[in-house]
């Protein structure tokens, strides 16, 4: 797939600055939280916007991972941010842009929630962002990526 393909898709991110190699007629996206380049495809191309704009966004760093397991699952988090006592904090799932956000992707990210204990999930597919912050029973929805300080207090 070519870069200038993937950038058809004008997403609902500011510009960010990446670096992109290609290589063997494919192309590549330095990760700066693997620190390494991975293939870039539609869903790594908004994985990597969305951790920029987390970055950007004032979460720190070196508390967030990408493509690791679940606990006591096969199944692979998009990112995962963690909070000062390394408990997961945010759960982040992506989606190419070509994917809706639908029940049967809901329904993904509520089993990785049972997986966890987390009060925070970002799921986003490039064009629409969702904030769910749940506190007790209740759960809060928002269509924004909101700054770490709203969030940490």
């Amino acid at each position: 797939m070519a870069i200038r393909k993937i950038k058809e898709v004008q997403l609902n991110f500011p510009e960010f600055s990446f670096q992109i190699k290609t290589q063997n007629n494919q192309n590549y996206i330095f990760d700066v939280i693997r620190n390494k380049y991975v293939v870039l495809t539609p869903e790594e191309w908004v994985r990597q916007h969305v951790v920029h704009q987390l970055i950007t966004n004032n979460f720190p760093k070196g508390r967030i991972s990408v493509e690791k397991s679940l606990p006591n699952s096969t199944k692979r988090y998009d990112a995962l941010y963690f909070d000062e006592k390394l408990s997961p904090y945010l759960l982040v799932e992506c989606k190419a842009p070509s994917v809706s956000i639908s029940q049967s992707v809901l329904n993904q990210v509520m089993r990785y929630i049972s997986l966890l204990d987390i009060p925070h999930v970002l799921l986003s597919n490039g064009l629409s962002h969702f904030w769910f912050s749940r506190k007790g029973t209740s759960i809060e929805i928002k269509q924004e990526i909101p700054l770490f300080s709203a969030i940490s207090g």
